[in-house]
Order: C-alpha cells, then structure tokens, then sequence
C-alpha cells in the first residue's frame, strides 16, 4: 500500500521593513566595490550590501538570535567553533576539545593571541563568562545550553563545560550564537543590546547605522582572520517586503539577498544574479494530538496514514512554492546521515487507499478536523489542503488566526493538526527535542511513546545508529504528513559567490565572497 525540513513563519509571511531609498550595493568593478584575491593573499576593498528580511532582536551576545539574524552578530562576534558549509565542525577560537567518557565534561583549549576591538585579552575566564551569560540571558536559543550545569576556567586558555546530562547538539551550538565571544568590558554597559564589541572581522559602525534600517559595519584592522576580510565595507538592508527586495535587485541596490518569494525568482535572474539553492525547511501538516486528546481519529495509525496518502505533493510543490521543492514524507534532512532517501516517497498519492484505510479504522464515512489558518500564509494554501482531505471524506474547519495567535494556540495544543513550515534541523538531537519528545514544542499534546523514547536516549548516549532508525518509526507511525522540502534562493550578482550553510538559512558571512 506504501510506496512512494527557535519554528518558522511560511515563506510569505516574511517580516515587513522599510525599503531604503538610495542604499548603494557594489558594483561590479572588483578594484572599487569588492574584494579579490591577488597572488593567494586577500585583498580586501569595497562594499558588500546584502539584503535582509529580519532585524536583529539584539546585538548582545548574550541575548541575540540566530538563523535570520545572524549574519548582524557573526560581522562582529567569533564563535569558539566554527561549522564549515558541509556541517562539519571545526577549530576556530576553540583550536582543541574533548569529551569525558560519560559525555558530561567538555574540555576545550583556547587560542592566546586574540584581543577584542577595545583592547581586551580573550582568555579562558572569558569565554567561561559568555557561556553561562547566552545560558541565561533572553535569547530565543538560550535553551541551547540548558544542560549546561557550569563553564570554567581551568587553565589561562582552557574552558572546561559540564553538562547536567548529555547533549549530543553542543558542538553544534557552539559553532552558533551560543558560542559567540563578546569583550567583558561591554557585558555591564548601558549600550550593551545595540553597539557590540567582539573579535570578529568587522566592527559596527554605529554612527552610519539606522536600527531598524540598515546596518554599516567597518573591516576590523586587528582581526586575526584577515584572509577572510574580503570587503573594506558590509551594509545589511532590510526591506519591507518581496516587491521592495526585487526592485532593489533589479536597480543594482544590493549584492546578495534571500529570496522569500519564488514567483520573483526569474526576475532576480533575469537582472543577472544566480541562485545559490539549498533545502532548509519542510511545510506539511503536524498530525500532533496522536493521543486523541482533541480528535480521537488521530490516535490511529490507519487515521494518520491515510491522511498521508490524500496528498499529491508533486502538485502541492507546483502550486504552493512554483515548483521549488522536493516531495517528502520525511522530517530529516538531506544533509543528515540519518536521511533516507526511499521515505521521500514512503506513502504514495493515493485517495481511494485513504479511504479504505479510513474505514479500516472504523470511519467510513470521514470525520472533521479542526484546524487554524492564517492570511500570513499563501491563500492558496489552505484551500488546496482542504479540497485533498475532503477526496477522502475529512472536512478540514478552519479558524483563521493572526500569526501571533496561529502559533501560540498550536504550540498550546488548542488544535490537533496543523500546517506550518518548519526548520530541518542538522543533528538527531535537535530534531528529536524539537518535534518528538514529550517537551519538544512541536509536540504540543506532550505525546510519549516508548519506541520513541528508546531511540532518543540512545541518540543522546552517541548511538549513531539510533538516528536512522527513528526517523524510519516517526514516518512509519505518521507523526506528520511532510509535503515537500522548500527550496531556498539566495541571490548573488555577478561579482559575488556565496555558499550555502547547512542548517542555518542565511550562508555565513566568511562564505560570500568576490566572485573570481
């Protein structure tokens, strides 16, 4: 009968923000507006201008975000690891580390010849201190580090991290916001949230900058990074919607941006930027209350298999993104080793299998399911999940909702399904803490399940194994119904290259580069 990716609001629902009027990008004269290699060395020069959709919630280490906002914090901030576009993990103000072997001490060396842009030593003692402080602060990720029990300084450049119980992501985090390094004289001053001083390769221009606007940032002089300075000068823009940003493509206003909305794709190319593309997120349904709690349907397997099968994704990815999109009915990642490939395609578009799966299950005749929609999202949406389920006998009722209150009422379990766009985190802890465990916030109706559980803990205790095998269960079971993995477009002009990151939906700020 079988055959054949902190949430995210959907694509069109992109934060509104003022379009500047005569924001300069480079041109492409590589000599006066971008940087270029000469003879193996860099040669830094010129202004890179990138466009963004989001503004940052703070410049503080301690409290800022990620993911949208991070390319305002990694100008100015380095991380104690670094993660390379593949997702591999590797030194950067952090040059060792290693791990206890109950994976409850992480000890890590230092490098001893870094000094933040008003003077103040990197050290231990440092890095200690920004840890506990992102643990504690109100950033959005702070939960990143909620197992961590204590950060110390165990030697003049060796951090040593203890862990409440094990947590497979740290590494990862560190790569991120969470490991973001920021000068101890900055932690007590009044300025702390809007001008941030770190180690990075540039340094913010707070008298060129307009918060909420545009922000300027200067190559810092004493970076000790300088082969990954490649412009004199970075400006982030944010517009107030899709029509704002292609107007500034088309007009030469900016270098790279990310493309929200497909359908102004070929516009883009057709003023002459490419498309670096990767697949970070998935829309579907969540199929969350599998206790019954709200729809009783639910708590069948059959129930949710069948809601699986209603859906022709191959046409769903034609009408919902214009084509730009895989098919799925997994939650993994391509970029996971736990992907696979064959549960793309593990429940085939098939309604009259639906319905005898539905009557298998004891309803015949279908049953309602009560859902919220949102006007954030495409109106197309909504109706084309509603005319599939009703193929096989489901009435989907919808309550229309404000974003702000379509999500706060699905992450309180006040509906048992729900579209939405979701993030496909990089690593099997996140993904299971995230979606699958009973705390998880996409597991709103606090659901356990014992295989479920199992599979977690041996992820948690580094089974790498158990990975695979979870995401075979969960798509077996039908926690969700995935249509597609989206298709993200960011757009480079022709004297930028950039590369795109696993796990995160901006590249990093060292990967856009002068074109050669």
């Amino acid at each position: 009968m079988f055959s054949k990716k902190r949430a995210l609001v959907a694509t069109a629902a992109a934060t509104a923000i003022a379009l500047l009027a005569g924001c300069s990008g480079g041109s492409s004269d590589t000599d006066s507006s971008t940087g270029s290699t000469s003879g193996g060395e860099t040669v830094s020069g010129g202004t890179l201008t990138i466009a963004t959709a989001t503004p940052p919630t703070s410049l503080s280490a301690q409290n800022t975000g990620f993911g949208s906002e991070s390319l305002y914090t990694q100008a100015v901030y380095d991380s104690l690891l670094r993660a390379e576009p593949d997702g591999t993990i590797s030194p950067h103000l952090a040059t060792e580390w290693s791990w206890s072997e109950d994976r409850l001490t992480l000890t890590m060396q230092l490098r001893d010849d870094v000094t933040f842009t008003d003077g103040e030593a990197f050290n231990a003692d440092v890095a200690a201190q920004n840890v506990l402080r992102f643990r504690d602060g109100t950033s959005s990720n702070a939960s990143w580090l909620s197992r961590v029990a204590d950060a110390q300084a165990t030697g003049d450049y060796e951090l040593t991290i203890t862990m409440t119980e094990p947590d497979p992501s740290l590494e990862w985090y560190l790569t991120m916001n969470a490991g973001m390094q920021e000068s101890p004289a900055a932690f007590d001053s009044p300025d702390v949230e809007t001008t941030p001083v770190g180690s990075g390769l540039y340094v913010l221009n707070t008298d060129e900058t307009v918060v909420g606007t545009t922000y300027v940032y200067d190559k810092n002089p004493d970076s000790w990074m300088p082969e990954e300075q490649y412009y004199d000068k970075l400006v982030l823009n944010l517009y107030a919607d899709s029509s704002a940003l292609i107007n500034a493509i088309q007009g030469g206003q900016v270098n790279a941006g990310l493309i929200n909305d497909t359908t102004t794709v070929p516009q883009a190319e057709a003023a002459g930027f490419s498309m670096v593309q990767y697949e970070l997120d998935y829309q579907g349904l969540l199929l969350m209350d599998r206790d019954g709690t709200l729809a009783p349907e639910l708590a069948d397997v059959k129930v949710r298999q069948a809601i699986n099968m209603a859906f022709d994704r191959e046409a769903l990815v034609d009408a919902f993104v214009s084509g730009y999109g895989t098919p799925t009915t997994q939650i993994w990642p391509v970029t996971s080793s736990s992907f696979d490939e064959s549960l793309d395609s593990y429940y085939s578009y098939d309604p009259e299998g639906a319905k005898a799966l539905l009557a298998e299950a004891g309803y015949p005749n279908g049953f309602t399911l009560s859902m919220p929609s949102s006007s954030a999202f495409p109106t197309q949406i909504f109706p084309l999940i509603q005319q599939q389920l009703a193929d096989i006998g489901i009435t989907a009722e919808y309550t229309d909702l404000a974003i702000g209150d379509f999500i706060n009422d699905m992450i309180g379990a006040q509906y048992p399904a729900a579209f939405m766009q979701l993030q496909q985190d990089p690593t099997d802890w996140q993904i299971a803490t995230f979606e699958l465990t009973p705390e998880a916030i996409f597991n709103p109706f606090r659901v356990e399940d014992e295989t479920v559980a199992e599979l977690v803990d041996r992820i948690q205790q580094g089974d790498e194994a158990a990975g695979a095998e979870l995401n075979t269960y969960v798509v077996e079971q039908a926690w969700f119904a995935p249509f597609y993995r989206m298709t993200t477009n960011f757009a480079v002009d022709g004297s930028t290259t950039a590369e795109a990151q696993t796990g995160n939906v901006y590249p990093y700020i060292w990967n856009i580069k002068p074109a050669a």
